[in-house]
């Protein structure tokens, strides 16, 4: 059975690429890294999949399209 996928916050972002907060920020306005998902008013967070998926890959990671 698949597990859910967990929501992750910057602080394990951080630990797990070795990136700075500014360099997750730039590269999320470059288009290069997954962007952040709203959990609460004050909170986001990165879907665990997405930074696994960049970080297996980051030179050629795009965002998943999504059709319906």
């Amino acid at each position: 059975m698949h597990e859910p996928d967990r929501i992750i916050r910057l602080k394990t972002v951080i630990a797990r690429t070795g990136l700075s907060r500014s360099t997750i920020y730039r590269k999320i306005a470059e288009g290069t890294f997954p962007p952040q998902i709203k959990i609460s008013v004050n909170g986001t967070g990165w879907h665990e999949s997405d930074i696994n998926r960049w970080i297996a890959d980051p030179a050629s990671w795009r965002p998943t399209i999504v059709s319906n």
